[in-house]
Order: C-alpha cells, then sequence, then structure tokens
C-alpha cells in the first residue's frame, strides 16, 4: 500500500512539473566584438523593436532550461531531448531550423555570426523574421515560445547558370506552307498519258504478229506443268509479302516435285505428239 502511494505521488509530481526558460536574454555585437544592444527577453511577449543585425554583425542568445515543480524553491536545469529555433520569413513563407546545444545543467547557447551565416538561416528579405523557441521532451509537454523578431541583410539572387536561357518559354513555332501547285486540265492529262503509252500499244500489236502460236497449251497433259510454274511465280509474290525463308524453302520443295512430274508428262506428250505428226508425213 506504501509503494502504490509512493508511485502514485511520483506520477503526480512528474505531470505537476512543466518546462520553463530562465534569463533569456539576446545581445547584438558588431564586428569588433562591442554590444550594440541587448534585450532581456519575456516569455509573454516578444520586444517591441526587431533585432537588426548587419553584414557584419553577431548576435547571441543565452537561456536556461529548467524544470518548475510548482513548488517553491523545486526548480532544476533540465537537458530535454529537443531543443531548437526555427527562423521563419511570413512573407516568403521559407523557414529555417536551427539545433541548439544544452548542457545536461539546461544552460544553451546560439550564436549567429552574418560573416559566416549558418546553411539554417533562411533566404532573407526586408520583412523580419520571426525567431521561436521549441522545446520537446518525452516526459513534458512540449514549449515552444515566441523570443523576438530579427531583420537581417537581404539575400543575394541565387547565381544564374549559363544554360537557364534554354530552359524559358520559346516563341510559338508559326508553320508557313507553300501554295498548292497548279495542275494542268484533265484532257492535256489524259493527252499526255495515251501519248505516253501508245508505243506499248505498237509493241503489243507487232509482237501478235510474230508471237509463236502454241495450239495445245491447254491440253491435259501440258496444263497441270504451267499451273506449277504459275504456282511457282505465287509463291514467289507471297513470299515477297509475308512469308520467310524457311516456309519457301519447304513450299518450294513440294513444288518442286509436282512440276518435276508435269513437266516430264508434258514433253512426254509433246515429244509423242511430234513423233505422230513426223509418221504421218
Amino acid at each position: 500500500m506504501f509503494l502504490l502511494s509512493s508511485l502514485l505521488v511520483l506520477a503526480a509530481t512528474a505531470r505537476a512539473a512543466v518546462l520553463t526558460i530562465q534569463s533569456p536574454r539576446v545581445t547584438t555585437y558588431d564586428d569588433t566584438g562591442a554590444g550594440i544592444r541587448t534585450e532581456v527577453l519575456k516569455l509573454t511577449e516578444k520586444p517591441l523593436h526587431p533585432m537588426a543585425l548587419g553584414p557584419t554583425d553577431s548576435l547571441k542568445l543565452t537561456f536556461q532550461i529548467m524544470e518548475d515543480g510548482h513548488k517553491e524553491g523545486v526548480v532544476k536545469g533540465v537537458q530535454p531531448l529537443q531543443t531548437f529555433l526555427r527562423l521563419y520569413d511570413p512573407e516568403t513563407k521559407e523557414e529555417g531550423i536551427q539545433p541548439i546545444r544544452v548542457t545536461p545543467a539546461g544552460k544553451a547557447k546560439f550564436e549567429l555570426n552574418m560573416a559566416k551565416p549558418p546553411l539554417s538561416l533562411p533566404p532573407t528579405t526586408t520583412t523580419p523574421l520571426q525567431v521561436t523557441l521549441i522545446i520537446g521532451h518525452p516526459s513534458h509537454s512540449p514549449l515552444k515560445i515566441e523570443l523576438f523578431d530579427m531583420v537581417l541583410p537581404e539575400s543575394h539572387p541565387a547565381p544564374q547558370h549559363p544554360d537557364e536561357a534554354s530552359f524559358h518559354l520559346l516563341p510559338e513555332i508559326v508553320h508557313t506552307f507553300r501554295a498548292p501547285q497548279k495542275v494542268p486540265p484533265r484532257t492535256i492529262s489524259a493527252l499526255f498519258a495515251g501519248v505516253a503509252l501508245s508505243p506499248w500499244a505498237v509493241l503489243l500489236a507487232l509482237w501478235s504478229q510474230v508471237f509463236p502460236g502454241a495450239p495445245h497449251l491447254f491440253s491435259p497433259s501440258i496444263l497441270p506443268f504451267i499451273t506449277s510454274l504459275g504456282a511457282f511465280e505465287v509463291l514467289l509474290v507471297w513470299y515477297w509479302v509475308d512469308l520467310k525463308l524457311g516456309h519457301v524453302l519447304l513450299y518450294g520443295g513440294i513444288l518442286s516435285l509436282a512440276t518435276l512430274f508435269t513437266g516430264k508428262t508434258a514433253l512426254a506428250s509433246i515429244g509423242a505428239r511430234r513423233v505422230g505428226t513426223t509418221k504421218s508425213k
């Protein structure tokens, strides 16, 4: 029973303890180390005027993190798990997070030298940066305090990349098409087409006078041979359109056998017909 009561008392004490900061002070210095301005910060309100820094000035912020047990005299230093400053520009919405090292006794210090600004510093404008202290620890409620505003020199613009102009918007491309070519009348086109085809008509007419006759071309013994030769021509056209070489060789081998037998039959028929004609004479 006594042990349970002790645990309840310890739990109530831990829950009642809250984090706070003591002796928050911010000071600005010039490049010689002489103090320019010192402000003792209040937890309830920020200084009326922002802290201003020049290109070679520096700033120093000191405070101590304490655990207040709500009992008179019961105050001790705490080393939180996370302590950092948030530097926020309300105009550009840019922010930077700067971690702060805290000793086991709860003492913390942050120094800002404008001659060598930290990487966590956001791009600055003429608008003051809002400096907020954020503290987090597993056994305590988080603490967030708006300390002060700070005016820094404006950031230099980023250097222009040599290839940046290549990514800018280019003028719209407008195509100019040439006027369509004029065509001659259809009658003239037909006339010249007839002139171009007239030699073929003359050639066919003369060819019909000297073309050798084939009276038995469609006889049952010769027609299969002519058909097999035509099949070879069809096979070549088919190969040019769709077939592969392996298929052509396969089908060509089959056709060659058929052509061999039909050709032998056709030659035998022609030979027999010639022999019969010779005997009759």
